[in-house]
């Protein structure tokens, strides 16, 4: 019998592994691309992974390039917060950071090369005579007037578009392809335009500039890269592409290679939907833990690890399909679980008095720090006479099947003693505010006591020694009966996506707790430190996750 161990490949990687075999690269280059004209969000983080995992893989290299060549939509700012994500998710990438702006020189030589071969000329139409001259799907395009300039008057033109003899829009530099192409992405594609914006690296230095389809090839072959990996809605770009490299004549041209994105259930991913939520404040800003981004994802408490666990999970495919956003859940309670300290919290308070315990005393007890890890040991947490318990572990009149604090019934307080229901208070308004209860001393958790049994433990929080802290509870943003957008672009968005409990106590073991720490909040699920708006004085904590789910992996 064959024990040898199967080993399951992408689409891909067979793809490479081909390219290897057939000698037609000797090592593996790969690139991430971004347009810094917004914040990157979970989609882009399976780009990242992908791209850098094959260079990983193969022993190869991976670059991190901006392709800023539209000036008026990239900022700094996207630049900068790119660079964090890419970081953060542990894809690091080969030598300086690359940008396209740094090739402007080399795409300008390289469309006067394609003038001097008679595979570009300059074009007067205006952009709507250029639409109506390329065609329809059905229909084939016609060739513009100006197609059969000269090589001489192309040259001189080009070069007096990048002096700046013409206005804005007034010519356009187009490949000379074919305008009867079945692909209308061949029917002369415009490769430049005049364009006065001031870039964020090149100031006023060019008013002409590439445009996507004709600057991503090149960067591709400058770099050397050896596979371009893009998602699917630029395979009927890919001619395009092939065409550039091919007419540049560059010796060892990349090839480009299409993937499914990644479109998570009940979530928004678009630009200019998200630009739109943060410009009106529904949001407080790219990096709201209510949203998709990396940024947000990072501040609401997801782990890097997670991220690559649920990619994992999702693999790579062909064609698009949708993934339910309970798996990304499963992924960061499954990262959590065994590192996760776990602190008593109570969102909702009410008090409870021990009427038989000593008003004076406080005693050190034993805590595991994480139940499902126990190498992380144990921590002391603080008893005494008054503490804080959550509202829903007391009822006046409780129903059948309740297991938690009502008069007369007994309960074991997490780590520590049996405690009995005696009494409690109300305010004027009918609401119980204190329970008071007794407690058997010979019941301490960690002494073997072995006599009665009880159903119920609850958590609590010591009065005296409790930290006051923010929570915030978030649900989805999106109302996810209605579905994410309607017929007008505009987004159904669910008016309880977030919850702030502003009288949430914890123990005293949460003070050493640093922005971006994680905890698991006893009952209440995963929480972070807001890297935001936490400070020394007053913690704010984001829930990551609740502790349940409904998803379940599917069975191997």
């Amino acid at each position: 019998m064959d024990n040898k161990e199967v080993i399951m490949k992408n689409f891909i990687e067979r793809i490479i592994d081909k390219d290897l075999e057939q000698g037609k690269y000797t090592k593996i280059a790969t690139r991430f691309p971004p347009e810094p004209n917004g914040y990157l969000h979970i989609g882009h983080a399976k780009s990242i992974l992908l791209n850098y995992g094959l260079a990983q893989k193969y022993n190869g290299t991976f670059n991190l390039r901006f392709d800023d060549t539209n000036p008026t939509k990239e900022k700094t700012e996207f630049v900068d917060s790119i660079v964090a994500d890419v970081e953060w998710l542990g894809a690091h990438y080969d030598g300086e950071i690359r940008f396209a702006s740094h090739y402007f020189h080399d795409m300008y030589e390289a469309a006067v090369k394609l003038i001097k071969k008679g595979k570009a000329y300059v074009c007067d139409l205006t952009p709507e005579q250029i639409r109506e001259y390329r065609g329809t799907l059905t229909e084939p395009g016609k060739n513009s007037p100006y197609r059969d300039r000269s090589i001489k008057e192309n040259l001189d033109l080009f070069e007096r578009m990048k002096n700046g003899e013409f206005e804005d829009g007034a010519k356009v530099l187009r490949a000379k392809i074919d305008m009867s192409s079945p692909n209308i992405n061949m029917r002369d594609p415009i490769i430049y335009r005049v364009a006065r914006m001031t870039h964020h690296n090149t100031g006023d230095e060019w008013c002409i500039y590439p445009m996507y389809d004709f600057a991503h090839p090149i960067e591709d072959a400058i770099e050397n890269i050896t596979h371009s990996i893009c998602t699917l809605e630029f395979e009927d770009h890919r001619p395009l592409y092939d065409w550039v490299v091919q007419e540049l004549e560059y010796v060892h041209p990349p090839k480009q290679i299409e993937f499914a994105k990644l479109y998570l259930t009940n979530v928004i991913t678009g630009k200019r939907y998200i630009k739109r939520l943060v410009d009106q404040g529904i949001v407080d800003g790219w990096d709201d833990p209510r949203l998709v981004t990396i940024a947000a994802l990072r501040r609401r408490g997801f782990t890097p690890e997670s991220l690559k666990t649920f990619m994992e999970l999702v693999g790579v495919a062909k064609s698009n399909s949708s993934v339910d956003y309970a798996m990304l859940e499963y992924c960061i309670r499954d990262d959590l679980k065994p590192k996760a300290p776990r602190v008593m919290a109570v969102l909702d308070p009410i008090k409870l008095v021990i009427d038989n315990y000593p008003e004076d005393k406080v005693e050190y007890l034993d805590a595991q720090v994480n139940m499902e890890n126990p190498e992380l040991g144990v921590k002391q947490v603080p008893f005494a006479r008054e503490l804080w318990i959550d509202r829903d572990d007391f009822m006046e009149e409780p129903p059948k099947k309740y297991f938690r604090l009502f008069p007369g019934n007994e309960v074991r307080l997490m780590n520590a003693y049996f405690v009995k229901c005696v009494s409690y208070e109300k305010d004027e308004t009918g609401k119980v505010t204190v329970v008071h209860c007794t407690y058997d001393p010979e019941t301490k958790n960690g002494t073997g006591f072995t006599g009665r049994k009880v159903k119920g433990t609850i958590h609590w929080v010591p009065v005296k020694f409790a930290v006051k802290v923010t929570a915030r509870l978030y649900e989805n943003l999106v109302d996810e009966e209605k579905g994410v957008y309607n017929e007008d672009g505009t987004v159904n968005l669910n008016p309880n996506s977030l919850t702030i409990v502003e009288d949430c106590y914890i123990e005293p073991a949460i003070k050493e707790a640093k922005p971006g720490d994680s905890f698991q909040f006893v009952r209440n699920g995963y929480f972070c430190v807001d890297t935001k708006d936490s400070t020394e004085e007053h913690l704010v904590f984001n829930r990551i996750v609740s502790l349940k789910s409904s998803f379940k992996l599917p069975k191997k």
